[in-house]
């Protein structure tokens, strides 16, 4: 059942690579289209993200400062934080202009226990304040992602990262069927799934269409595709790697845009290195939501007064005010 060839349709990648190849202005008039015939395009979702237990992850995610191999990061270890905290934190983003709140652990895997059990206490706190709940907490048991479901959580993240061909570049210690057999999990429960990828990490044209590829043959396909671009943080086995060109974003996210029509694509991590003109490009290329504030997890993101004038741009202009 979970065999990573049968996740990738040879043809869903061909033609995921042929718009990753077209024309820019073609490409963005086609997933405006599209962007347009499924969702009121000024529906930009604002989602905050919070480090709820920072550093220390067993994983060796080359990208990631978290993990626990890179020592030379330097991060700071945070402990597993109170649910009362966190779910003041949240009233805190939604009193800001959040409508999705997102909580993050390092882990490896949910274990049974007195955390799993926080955790569920600030998803039933983030539901009664009215928001959407997402975690992303690393592989789970069905049991696990039951529980999740009961307590009210509205999505799981858990992104593939890259194509299935690229990914064991970038990490050794989970295998990309081990993603697939957790995202499974999250989808038997009837918890709706967040699943993405990072660009910028070294990988070709053609892994980015696989990444595409996999996503877009979940079936049903998932209702939220964030698209990162690297961050590359000193100290990582990515860290020498340059910032990618705000166009490659512009191109994947119209590409997720066109081949999940329904998604919410969310312009998410490497932002911050974007002018406001770029990330409108991102909007008119079918991107509907962005994480708003200063920090995601624990790379820095658009500060909040950054993001207030990127939608004081996008409004409509008043009567009598300077266009």
């Amino acid at each position: 059942m979970l065999d990573v060839s049968d996740r990738k349709d040879a043809s869903l990648a061909d033609q995921a690579e042929a718009l990753l190849r077209s024309p820019l202005l073609t490409l963005l008039h086609r997933a405006a289209e599209v962007h347009r015939a499924h969702h009121d395009v000024e529906d930009i979702q604002k989602a905050s993200l919070l480090s709820i237990k920072t550093g220390g992850c067993p994983e060796d995610c080359a990208y990631c400062p978290q993990s626990a191999h890179h020592k030379e990061v330097g991060l700071q270890k945070e402990h597993f934080m109170a649910p009362d905290t966190v779910v003041e934190m949240a009233a805190r983003a939604q009193a800001a202009g959040a409508e999705r709140f997102c909580m993050g652990a390092a882990w490896r895997r949910v274990r049974d226990g007195a955390e799993f059990e926080a955790v569920l206490d600030m998803i039933r706190g983030v539901r009664a304040l009215g928001m959407e709940a997402c975690v992303t907490l690393g592989m789970l048991e069905q049991h696990q992602a039951q529980a999740l479901a009961d307590a009210g959580l509205t999505a799981y993240n858990h992104n593939l990262d890259t194509g299935p061909e690229f990914y064991a570049e970038i990490i050794g210690t989970r295998t990309y069927r081990d993603r697939l057999e957790t995202l499974d999990h999250v989808r038997a429960a009837g918890v709706s799934i967040c699943c993405g990828g990072i660009i910028g990490m070294g990988e070709s044209l053609r892994d980015r269409a696989d990444l595409l590829a996999v996503l877009a043959g979940f079936d049903p396909q998932p209702e939220s595709v964030p698209i990162n671009a690297l961050i590359p943080v000193p100290g990582t086995p990515l860290g020498h790697l340059p910032r990618i060109r705000p166009m490659e974003m512009v191109r994947m996210v119209a590409a997720a845009r066109i081949l999940m029509p329904k998604a919410r694509v969310r312009l998410s991590a490497g932002r911050d290195g974007f002018s406001v003109s770029d990330q409108i490009l991102c909007f008119m290329a079918g991107a509907n939501s962005i994480f708003y504030g200063d920090v995601l997890l624990t790379a820095p993101n658009s500060g909040l007064s950054l993001d207030d004038a990127l939608f004081e741009t996008l409004a409509a202009v008043e009567e009598g005010a300077t266009p």
